[in-house]
């Protein structure tokens, strides 16, 4: 675990803290011509020799290097502007499975297949995918019916906005209640009722209010019930 701390600790370092938006812009422009690729590699190498500081695991900075140089370069020749959030994302956990897989290689005792596809995982990961989108879409089913037609609908609001915002404070919940922090969960009913407030205010809709009512208290229902489940099961 020490070990797997300190390369994440240097790949935050390096490509977040170290990395400044001029060299993004490089190497997103120049691709693999691109200096700043090679000294961003380079940079990555260094802070993974300074913190595992261990002659003997000489290899290990060389991996973080070759891998880092690899996984960016593939970003930068398949990257355009509809998949470059996706390729963030795939980027940076590409990165960390690359230092799991260090770690593990050397010290395969440290960490078993157990600890990591055990009985609490699984129950975490199901948990949390199952507050994404599978309740979103069954809160959608169950309000469908009562769908209003407002003046409110007019396109001024971020696309899918609504969606990711009920996904966000359902796995609040969820960490809330886990950690035993209810009043967390008062605080973000409170927080989300202030700012539908003046939009409810605005429409003078009354079947808006009742509509915007039922899916967050069916959203928060649920968040509660999983979050129980949670716990019973762990």
């Amino acid at each position: 675990m020490e070990l797997f701390l300190k390369l994440f600790l240097a790949h935050l370092l390096g490509d977040f803290t170290f990395q400044s938006k001029k060299w993004v812009a490089e190497k997103e422009e120049k691709k693999l011509r691109s200096g700043k690729l090679y000294l961003h590699v380079l940079l990555h190498s260094v802070l993974a020799a300074l913190f595992v500081w261990d002659i003997n695991l000489w290899y290990i900075p060389l991996i973080i290097g070759i891998s880092h140089f690899f996984i960016d370069a593939g970003k930068l020749l398949f990257q355009t502007e509809n998949n470059k959030r996706l390729l963030f994302f795939v980027d940076q956990i590409l990165h960390i499975a690359v230092i799991l897989i260090i770690c593990l290689l050397n010290n395969p005792s440290a960490i078993t297949i157990e600890d990591i596809f055990g009985k609490q995982f699984l129950l975490i990961v199901s948990s949390i995918i199952f507050l994404t989108h599978p309740t979103s879409i069954i809160i959608k089913t169950l309000i469908s019916i009562y769908t209003p037609k407002t003046e409110m609908d007019k396109g001024d609001s971020l696309e899918n906005a609504g969606k990711y915002i009920g996904m966000l404070e359902r796995l609040l919940v969820f960490v809330f209640i886990v950690t035993n922090h209810w009043e967390g969960v008062g605080f973000l009913i409170a927080a989300k009722s202030i700012f539908r407030f003046s939009d409810l205010t605005e429409a003078k809709d009354r079947k808006l209010t009742e509509y915007i009512l039922i899916g967050t208290l069916l959203s928060f229902g649920i968040a509660i019930m999983a979050s129980l489940l949670f716990i019973f099961f762990s």
